[in-house]
């Protein structure tokens, strides 16, 4: 089946292609590998100074990070119910991209001779942009799709995403080793990069800003304030969610393995860095692959999705999870972290735009798509909080990042449990019902 108004879709998947930069370029390779290292600098060892508080640069990350999805998942669900009340989506969604795009070019001026502290905010404000602006583009998924394309439109999305952040990704190696070749400042070329996200960010952004439709208001006649009705209409969703058992069900398993999903994605390149005292070249090559191998990941998990079932291929998707993480634990060689960067592209690609698609899938037919998609984001965010800090927590506990890989290990195992449960809910509803629902998820 075709996709219907591909020029909205496509529009749609550009800001996948505009903003999976921050999510490569900022979290995964160029700016942990740069914080590591001019905070190495900075401090002469990797224990720094944050406002008086010493601990670990990595620990630090993880800790920034985890505040920043702390504090939009507090943030966005009031935000997304306004949205929906006065149909002003894309509005909100400039706006983080913005906040998101400016904080990454700011990154420009982060030296060793510059402030910590204003650098980590520039990091979370930045995150801040990142994940709000996400919020509002995911909850358009169901306005543009039918549900019978949503798990293709989707994976459209990440494909999007993951080809343009490895363009740009080349671009900023490119950028590394022609500096390293001339004799130039060695921390100028990842500055500059910097500086390309968030030009790349903003620039990209206007495509699906000219192209996606206005979103329609929720309340056609407003009866009161902007955050009254935003309240109101939270609460109205909640109700809803309430008695969905199994959307409940699989938000529960979507938070756990979420856990083990994002972690292993921020905290890859550090893990390869400190533990297996890799290149810093050589982890932005592994980074590449996993975003190239990400894009068949995503297009044949959609295809499966189509004739066993969404449920059923998240499930082998978890599973094949918990064995990269048991992997993980053992691997002491640059050879073994290559092939299990293959294996993390796969997976990584397929969980993420099918967890997207079937979420669409399992809402009602509403005009309260960003308020709905506010609390898959805010599953998400506080998983990834939990997730981050467990992470950080443990290694500044046991000073071993291994340690903290058995633990996600254990949020895949719960998240597969979940996950399970939902699929029985979905079929013994399939069976109480008359006729009986087809075999869609």
């Amino acid at each position: 089946m075709s996709i219907p108004n591909k020029k909205v879709v496509n529009g749609w998947a550009m800001y996948d292609w505009a903003n999976s930069v921050y999510n490569l370029v900022i979290t995964t390779t160029f700016f942990p590998l740069y914080f590591i290292s001019i905070t190495n600098a900075k401090s002469g060892g990797d224990v720094v100074d944050f406002f008086g508080w010493q601990l670990k640069n990595s620990v630090l990350y993880d800790y920034a990070l985890a505040f920043a999805y702390l504090l939009i998942a507090f943030t966005m669900p009031i935000l997304g119910s306004i949205a929906d009340t006065r149909g002003n989506k894309k509005n909100f969604l400039r706006f983080f991209t913005y906040l998101g795009g400016l904080s990454c070019m700011a990154f420009f001026m982060f030296t060793k001779d510059s402030s910590l502290e204003l650098a980590v905010l520039y990091f979370v404000l930045a995150t801040v942009g990142y994940c709000g602006g996400l919020v509002f583009y995911n909850s358009y998924l169901p306005e543009i799709a039918p549900v019978e394309l949503r798990d293709r439109v989707s994976a459209r999305g990440y494909s999007f995403g993951y080809i343009g952040s490895v363009l740009l990704q080349i671009i900023g190696f490119a950028l590394v080793l022609t500096f390293d070749a001339n004799g130039l400042p060695g921390d100028l070329a990842p500055r500059i990069t910097f500086l390309l996200v968030g030009l790349w960010w903003i620039g990209f952004a206007q495509i699906p800003f000219v192209r996606l439709p206005k979103s329609q208001p929720a309340i056609d006649v407003h009866k009161g304030g902007v955050f009254s009705e935003g309240f109101t209409e939270l609460k109205k969703v909640y109700g809803q969610v309430r008695q969905m058992p199994v959307l409940k069900h699989f938000l529960r398993g979507f938070f756990f393995y979420s856990m083990g999903v994002q972690t292993v994605m921020m905290v890859a390149t550090i893990f390869g860095l400190k533990e297996l005292k890799m290149a810093q070249s050589n982890l932005i090559a592994c980074v590449v692959i996993i975003q190239l191998v990400a894009i068949l990941g995503a297009w044949g998990m959609a295809r499966l999705s189509e004739r066993y079932g969404n449920f059923r291929i998240l499930m082998l998707t978890v599973v094949l999870w918990i064995g990269i993480c048991l992997c993980a634990y053992f691997i002491s060689s640059e050879m073994q972290f290559y092939l299990l960067s293959v294996a993390v592209g796969l997976v990584m690609g397929g969980i993420q735009s099918l967890s997207r698609s079937t979420y669409a899938k399992l809402i009602p037919e509403t005009r309260d798509t960003a308020s709905f998609f506010s609390y898959y984001d805010v599953t998400e965010k506080f998983s990834i909080v939990l997730g981050l800090f467990s992470f950080g927590y443990i290694e500044h506990l046991t000073g071993d990042m291994r340690t903290s890989v058995l633990v996600l290990m254990g949020f895949f195992v719960v998240g597969l449990l979940w996950l399970f449960s939902a699929l029985r809910k979905q079929r013994r509803l399939a069976v109480a019902e008359k006729p009986a629902l087809t075999e869609t998820m």
